[in-house]
Order: structure tokens, then sequence, then C-alpha cells
């Protein structure tokens, strides 16, 4: 006869007797319909455990900007699962609030995310606004849009209006989290690149803390993304750049948009920076590799 004897494993920090503990459950979201409401009270979350090695720096902040209680919820417990400090808002009108303290009031009470996830279709403010708003501050915070809307054209109207990346729902969750760590990354090495006060090439004036380019001293109004084509440019003068170099570098690697995207950016900006759109003298084509700043 076989006797076959079955051992149980149980945890050395788990007492005898004892169930395991409960599964940790997403923040609780605050909501209220008040419009004197601040952010602080309208954003609620659990206090970080100390993250293992291989999580996140306590201090990345992560900002979810979502109005479907599930979605939230769910990125919510991911995000902090992950060792991030996550907030969440579900009105636009307080996600707006936040920004208007933090980035115009410069609140320094006011809580700063370093990456923020925002759905489009919210109450009160929609996020093309907030997405707006954000950078016409001056901001580069990384933006990670989340959206049903998932056409062609509604990816590159996020895009173009200062989002950093575009995710259409349902997504997946891992692809999620390493998109997050892709814009963090990032974000990182721009803030580890030596600054300077401004680039100047010939009648041209780019100031990359503040956002803002000028032409023989007249202020020049440009889209987040004709700012970052110029920015590179003005870096790296005479140097040869491919439309999928220019997409990688200023669009992200993850990108699915048509490339022809690159030409329309490019003449935007000659109409805004050249004398002469038609024979432009910043702004080179070098047929058959790409473009030149000279």
């Amino acid at each position: 006869m076989i006797i076959v004897t079955i051992v149980v494993m149980r945890s050395r920090n788990q007492p005898r007797n004892q169930p395991h503990d409960p599964p940790k459950r997403p923040s609780q979201i605050i909501q209220s319909d008040d419009p004197k409401v601040t952010p602080v009270s309208g954003i609620a979350s659990r206090p970080l455990e100390q993250p293992s090695p291989i999580s996140a720096p306590a201090r990345t902040k992560v900002l979810v900007v979502e109005d479907e209680a599930l979605i939230r919820d769910t990125v919510v417990f991911s995000l902090e699962e992950e060792g991030y400090e996550v907030h969440a808002i579900e009105d636009g009108r307080l996600a707006l609030d936040l920004f208007y303290r933090s980035l115009e009031q410069h609140d320094s009470n006011a809580w700063q995310p370093d990456l923020v996830i925002l759905d489009l279709m919210l109450p009160h403010v929609n996020g093309l606004d907030l997405c707006r708003f954000v950078r016409s501050q001056a901001s580069t915070i990384p933006i990670l849009i989340l959206s049903a809307k998932g056409t062609e054209t509604d990816r590159v109207v996020g895009l173009e209006v200062g989002a950093d990346d575009y995710l259409t729902k349902p997504f997946g969750m891992r692809e999620l989290i390493a998109r997050c760590r892709a814009l963090l990354r990032r974000s990182q090495r721009d803030d580890d690149e030596p600054k300077q006060d401004s680039l100047c090439r010939g009648d041209l004036e780019l100031f990359p803390e503040q956002c803002r380019v000028s032409r023989n001293g007249q202020s020049v109004s440009l889209a987040p993304k004709e700012f970052k084509i110029l920015e590179l440019f003005m870096r790296n003068p005479n140097r040869v750049w491919s439309r999928e170099q220019l997409l990688e570098r200023v669009w992200g690697p993850d990108f699915m948009g048509d490339s022809k995207t690159v030409d329309v950016h490019i003449r935007w900006l000659r109409e805004k920076l050249e004398v002469d759109p038609s024979h432009p003298q910043h702004i080179q084509t070098v047929r058959g590799f790409g473009y030149r700043f000279s």
C-alpha cells in the first residue's frame, strides 16, 4: 500500500489557523458635485507600503483623471501595485482646479504629478481642454490619453493638442503600465539633459525652459509638436533627420499614425518661421533623406 503525504506550506509569518489577509482594494474616490470643492477634497489614496526593489520610486506620482469608476479603480489599483503614488479624479473641473493651482498659481501645497493619465470624455471640462491648459502653462508633464475614440483623426487630434501618448479602450493593463514607464523614462532623460537659457540660430531664438520662440524679437506661437521639432533641429544644426527619426524622437516609438504628419508639421513651421515658406532658409528638404535645419 502506498501512503501519500500532503504537506501544506504555510508562510513563515502566517499564524496558525488564521485566514490570509484579504486582497488589497483600489483607492476610494471621493466624488462631489459642489463647484467649490477643491481637488484636495476630490482626491484620496491609501498610504503606500514600502516598495519592493523592482517597484517604481515612491516619489513618482501619477494622476488618473477618469469618470468611469470601474476603469478608474482598476487603473489606480494596478499602478499602486507597481509602487506608484496615485491620486484619482473623476471630474474635469476638479482636475482643472488642480492644474490651475499647481501650474499657474505655483501653489506649493498643490499636489503635482509626474505623469497624467487622462480620459477625454469627462464631465464639466473635457480631456482635450485639460491637455491644452497644461501645455499653455509651458508644462512638460507627460500626458497619456485613454479614450474610446480610436480613429486616426481622434489620435492625431489628441497628440496635436499636447498629449505624449494615446491608448484606446479597451486596453491591456500590462500595456498601460509599460507605456507609463516609457513616458517617465523619457521625461527623466529630458530632465537630465543640460539646460540652456536659449538657443539662437540666425533670426530665431528658442527658450527651452519657457517653451517660447521668437523671430527677430517677435514672439511666435507654436503647437507643442512644432516646438519639439524646432528644438530638436536647433540643438542639432545641419544634421539630416529622416521622417522615421523625427517620429521616434518627437511622437515616441509607439506612434502608430501616418509618417506624413511630419511633412504637415514641417509645412506649418515654415509658414510661421520662414520669410518665404516656398524657399525656406532654415528648414530645408534633403531629397531622398529628410530635413535639415541650417
